[in-house]
C-alpha cells in the first residue's frame, strides 16, 4: 500500500478522506471519542501540508434512510473543538452535491459530508455512487481500517477512480497486526475471550501454527471446561462445540502450541452477586463462572512474563461487576508492567477489551489498541480485507 506520506505534493489538493467516526451517541452526546482521537494525526498531517479535506464517514445503521438521530453533526462539533478549526457539515444530498458546494470560502480547510449510510448505494458498492464521490477530489485516502472488511462504495469501488493511499492510522493498524502475525518476536501469547467459541474458531486455527501459547478465558472457557468433564453450573455456554474444541486441541498438539484454560474460577450466584473462588472441579449447579481464579491469573501472568509478543482479545470475566474484574485487571497490569520495561510488544482489540482498558486508564500503555472490531478479527483469521486489497 502507498501511504499518504508517499505523496509529496498535497498543497491545495482536495483529499477525500474516509474515516470511521462511528462513535456511540446518546441524544447527540458522544459517549466515547476513541475513534475520533485516533484519526487526528492524519487530519493534522494533511492540514500541515496545506491540503483541503473532505471527510466521508458513517454512524450507525440507517439502512439507506435519512435518520436525523444518526447525523454526523455531533462529530463535526467535536472535531471543531479538538482541531480548533472551522469545519462545515454539508447536509445536501450526496447524489446532488458537486465540487462547487465545497470550500466556498477561501479559508475553509475541512468539510464533512453527511452520513454515507443514508444512501443504500454505499453498502451496495455502487459504481456510479463511487464515481460521483470521486469527482469531488484529487486524491482518496482510506484511514478507516475498521471499515475495510466491507466492500462498500467509499471503501472499495472508489479506489478505481482516484489515486489512492492509506492514512496514518490504517498504516499503524496493519503494522501492529503484522507484528503479531507475520513479523513475530517469540515467544508469543494470545489471550482470547468472548462468549462464543464458534465466532473465534477461525482466529484460533489461524494463530495456532504461529503462536506459542493460546489462553482461553471468558465465556469461551466454560465450553472448554465442560468438554474436559467439569461442571459449569449455570454459566454461559454455547451448544454443539465439542467438535470445535477437539479440533483446537488436536491442532495445538500438532503445532506445539500450548492451550491454557482455567484451573480455578471465581463464581457468583448471579451477575450482580459477590464472588467466591473455587477449583474448577468444585462448581455447584446454581453457580455462574464469572472470572478466572488466582491460580489461573498466576499461570497467565507467568506466560506474559516469558512472552515477547502478546495479543489480547476479550476480557477474562464479567468486569462490569468489580467482584469479577480481578482477572482482567491483573492481566492488564502485567502487560503494562512489561510494556514499561520495553520487554513486550502488546496489541489489544475488541470492544469489551478496549472498554476495559479505557476504564482503568491504561490504553496508552499498550503498543497498539485496535477499535476495529470485525476488521480486526477478520485480519487475524487470515482473510483478505476488501479495503486493503483495493489499496494494494
Amino acid at each position: 500500500m502507498r501511504s499518504i506520506k508517499d505523496e509529496l505534493n498535497l498543497k491545495q489538493k482536495k483529499i477525500l478522506l474516509r474515516l470511521d467516526l462511528n462513535v456511540p451517541l446518546d441524544n447527540d452526546r458522544i459517549t466515547d471519542t476513541t475513534r475520533i482521537d485516533k484519526i487526528l494525526p492524519t487530519i493534522k498531517y494533511l492540514l500541515k501540508n496545506d491540503a483541503k479535506i473532505i471527510i466521508l464517514s458513517h454512524v450507525g445503521r440507517p439502512k439507506g434512510r435519512i435518520v436525523n438521530e444518526l447525523s454526523l453533526k455531533p462529530i463535526c462539533e467535536n472535531l471543531k473543538k479538538k482541531l480548533n478549526v472551522n469545519i462545515k457539515l454539508i447536509t445536501k444530498s450526496l447524489k446532488e452535491i458537486d465540487s462547487s458546494d465545497l470550500f466556498i470560502d477561501q479559508d475553509e480547510k475541512i468539510v464533512i459530508l453527511e452520513n454515507l449510510r443514508f444512501y443504500q448505494e454505499e453498502e451496495e458498492n455502487n459504481i456510479e455512487f463511487a464515481k460521483h464521490l470521486a469527482r469531488l477530489a484529487d486524491i482518496y485516502v482510506n484511514d478507516a481500517f475498521s471499515c475495510s472488511h466491507r466492500a462498500h462504495a467509499s471503501i472499495f469501488e472508489i479506489t478505481k477512480f482516484l489515486p489512492s493511499f492509506a492514512g496514518l492510522q490504517l498504516n499503524l493498524e496493519i503494522d501492529a497486526l503484522n507484528k503479531i502475525t507475520s513479523k513475530i518476536k517469540r515467544p508469543v501469547t494470545c489471550i482470547i475471550g468472548g462468549s462464543k467459541i464458534s465466532s473465534k474458531i477461525n482466529i484460533i486455527k489461524n494463530l495456532i501454527p504461529k503462536f506459542d501459547n493460546i489462553v482461553i478465558v471468558g465465556g469461551m472457557a466454560n465450553n472448554v471446561l465442560k468438554y474436559k468433564g467439569f461442571n459449569i453450573g449455570k454459566s454461559i455456554q454455547e451448544a454443539n462445540c465439542d467438535q470445535i474444541i477437539k479440533e483446537i486441541f488436536y491442532l495445538s498438539e500438532k503445532n506445539n502450541c500450548k492451550i491454557v484454560y482455567p484451573e480455578d474460577v471465581t463464581v457468583g450466584k448471579d451477575l450482580n452477586g459477590s464472588a467466591k473462588i473455587k477449583d474448577v472441579n468444585k462448581v455447584s449447579e446454581d453457580e455462574l463462572i464469572l472470572d478466572i481464579g488466582p491460580k489461573t491469573i498466576q499461570t497467565v501472568n507467568n506466560l506474559i512474563e516469558k512472552s515477547e509478543t502478546i495479543l489480547w482479545n476479550g476480557p477474562a470475566g464479567y468486569f462490569e461487576n468489580p467482584n469479577f474484574a480481578k482477572g482482567s485487571l491483573k492481566i492488564a497490569n502485567k502487560i503494562v508492567e512489561k510494556n514499561k520495561s520495553n520487554t513486550i510488544y502488546s496489541v489489544a482489540g475488541g470492544g469489551d477489551t478496549v472498554a476495559l482498558l479505557n476504564r482503568i486508564g491504561v490504553t496508552n500503555n499498550f503498543n497498539f489498541v485496535s477499535t476495529a472490531g470485525g476488521a480486526f478479527l477478520e485480519y487475524l483469521e487470515g482473510k483478505e480485507l476488501p479495503g486493503i486489497k483495493a489499496l494494494n
